[in-house]
């Protein structure tokens, strides 16, 4: 498992990110055979450069990065296409509220019941577990007899490294 730091879901500042990297490659790997799919090179170049960090990165990011590499200029459908898929299979997540995507570096069941903590600073994202959480929400949403779809909890703040960092700059 990929050293995590101190700090619940975020990674340490310099930690090592192959490890990280490689563990989602493979967790996409077993998604995608599990389906009868293929982790084409497009997925995989997409996912990789979704997952080069623990920060959320835009759609068009990800195609400027991939043209920056590569040479050559994709159409935005074939990367929103690949993006779509490995949504699809779990091994990368949307963060809504900036219409951004990053890496699952925490596998998790089907239900996905992951708190999404961003961080307004440095733009890191970790998901946490806390079934309480949840619990109110249905609880909640039955109380008002609301048939509920799916519940998403994006969580706005700054990350402890860069609490740090201020702490260091003052």
């Amino acid at each position: 498992m990929p050293s995590m730091p101190a700090t619940a879901g975020f990674a340490s500042p310099g930690h090592d990110h192959g490890p990280c990297l490689d563990d989602v490659v493979e967790r996409a790997k077993a998604a995608f055979d599990r389906e009868g799919l293929r982790l084409t090179p497009l997925r995989r170049h997409v996912l990789e450069e979704i997952a080069q960090s623990h920060r959320a990165v835009g759609a068009y990011e990800v195609l400027e990065n991939l043209a920056r590499k590569g040479g050559r200029r994709l159409a935005p459908i074939s990367v929103y296409r690949a993006i779509d898929s490995l949504v699809a299979a779990g091994v990368v997540h949307r963060l809504e509220s900036r219409n951004a995507f990053f890496a699952c570096h925490a596998p998790h069941g089907g239900d996905r019941r992951q708190i999404i903590l961003a961080c307004e600073q440095c733009g890191a994202v970790a998901e946490v577990t806390e079934k309480a959480v949840f619990q109110g929400i249905a609880g909640a949403a039955k109380a008002a007899s609301f048939d509920m779809r799916r519940a998403l909890v994006e969580v706005m703040g700054v990350c402890g490294g860069c609490r740090t960092a201020e702490g260091a700059a003052t």
